[in-house]
């Protein structure tokens, strides 16, 4: 029964309460570059996918109703 959340607490430190500069630091980096690396390559793919129906309209059509098709068979069944 001696654990190490037992013994922090026995002594009166709390741990988590506060967090230190570097793991504040830590922590805004990661949300900063978990933003970064969900928008970008989403606007990437639109960007390549907007440019494809731009340069061929017959082809991206033909995909969208292919794709809506099948998504509709699917809910449909």
């Amino acid at each position: 029964m001696n654990s190490p959340t037992m013994r922090s607490e026995k002594s009166g430190q709390r741990t988590g309460s506060t967090a230190s500069p570097t793991t504040q630091a830590a922590a805004e980096k990661l949300q900063e570059c978990s933003t970064h690396y969900v928008t970008e390559p989403a606007k990437d793919i639109m960007g390549r996918l907007s440019e494809y129906a731009h340069e061929k309209p017959d082809v991206a059509a033909m995909w969208c109703f292919g794709l809506g098709l099948i998504v509709g068979w699917k809910l449909r069944g």
